[in-house]
């Protein structure tokens, strides 16, 4: 009899273990449960911040970073289209200057060389009922006249015949051969004049080269 009382107090004992047992155990396993989601929440703000102290700025840092670079962006766009306007006004207008300033010239040039027509008027309405010496002082007048005008513009004549071959004034028509000897490489004909402005060649010399 007291040996049933003891294996009946053996077993509740037992009994009760086991039930604290897996009470403890139960409450481990929910730590563990509601800790996982803690760690990994910890983290990902570790990351994040990582992140952050990686790149220096956070999101709203590289948005307002964005929005002033985009301002910039359309201030140089804004800068540039009036520039190209302003440029191509300036073309617009110095065109227009230019023509005006060809003109004006075109204008005094030709004003200076009216006197030169009218002297040609009076020698056109003489010339039947002139004589020929008369003609002819008439026509030589006109001509010195009108060289005088031409150098007044500082047009002068390209000295060619005589003088050496020169690439820089004369365009070589023809060759012709020579026995002299002192005149091969020079210019033996003048086939048209040359003229310069200065030293800026209006037109060249077309002449014949000695061979």
């Amino acid at each position: 009899m007291e040996n049933d009382n003891i294996q009946e107090e053996k077993k509740v004992e037992e009994a009760t273990e086991n039930v604290e047992n897996k009470e403890v155990e139960a409450t481990e396993e929910n730590e563990v449960q509601t800790s996982e989601p803690e760690k990994k929440e910890d983290a990902e703000q570790e990351h994040g911040k990582k992140k952050k102290s990686r790149f220096g700025f956070s999101d709203r840092k590289l948005k307002e970073e964005l929005a002033e670079s985009n301002r910039k962006l359309e201030e140089l766009q804004d800068k540039y289209m009036r520039q190209v306007a302003e440029f191509s006004n300036f073309k617009k207008r110095t065109a227009k200057e230019k023509l005006e300033l060809r003109e004006s010239v075109k204008a005094s040039m030709l004003h200076d060389f009216l006197p030169v027509i009218d002297d040609i008027d009076r020698a056109m309405e003489h010339l039947s009922s002139s004589d020929i010496e008369a003609t002819k002082e008439g026509v030589k007048l006109i001509y010195q006249k009108f060289m005088d005008y031409l150098k007044s513009q500082d047009l002068t004549e390209i000295q060619a015949l005589g003088e050496d071959f020169n690439t820089d004034f004369h365009e070589a028509v023809t060759q012709f051969p020579v026995e002299d000897e002192a005149k091969k490489g020079k210019v033996i004909d003048v086939i048209q004049k040359g003229y310069k402005i200065n030293d800026k060649v209006v037109r060249y010399s077309k002449v014949v080269v000695g061979q």
